[in-house]
């Protein structure tokens, strides 16, 4: 019964490490080590316990029907095992990471995109020592206010700018 639960829920602990950063491999480490002390410890119970031997205790204890009202008792006794209620919330979850991760990613390559256009341009724009004012103004269309404001070179008086 151990072996089969454990067998259920195994821990793929070569994907798990492929996906831990190096700054955390001490904190992965210790967490798998526990995990499998945990484990062996729970693999070493036996899987039903052992049998109580009612006849022996029938024999020794001295005060009559106390072993036979314990015995009563005790196969009466059911321990409820627990039902497991998380595991549709957990796949609600994956659902949920797994779409915003994916739209993430559809925003992140739009925006690849665009940073790589901006690239192709300046790349193919013509260097600046060789560029004229209307040039300039062409390439860069958001620096035409501060031209305006600032028409001479440093184009901004010195006690304005930042240290």
């Amino acid at each position: 019964m151990a072996a089969k639960r454990v067998a259920q829920k195994a821990v793929d602990w070569a994907a798990f490490a492929e996906r831990v950063p190096p700054n955390q491999k001490v904190q992965f480490n210790a967490l798998k080590g526990k995990s499998d002390a945990i484990k062996a410890k729970f693999m070493m119970t036996p899987e039903k316990p052992p049998a109580i031997d009612w006849a022996f205790y029938k024999n020794k204890v001295p005060v009559a029907g106390l072993v036979d009202k314990f015995q009563k008792q005790f196969e009466s006794f059911k321990v409820p095992y627990p039902t497991e209620s998380v595991t549709p919330m957990i796949a609600d979850q994956e659902k949920q990471m797994d779409k915003q991760a994916s739209d993430f990613k559809v925003e992140s390559d739009k925006r690849v995109a665009k940073y790589e256009q901006e690239i192709a341009k300046l790349n193919n724009m013509i260097p600046f020592e060789e560029m004229t004012k209307e040039e300039f103004v062409e390439y860069f269309p958001e620096s035409v206010d501060y031209i305006k404001k600032y028409p001479y070179w440093p184009h901004k008086p010195i006690w304005e700018q930042k240290a």
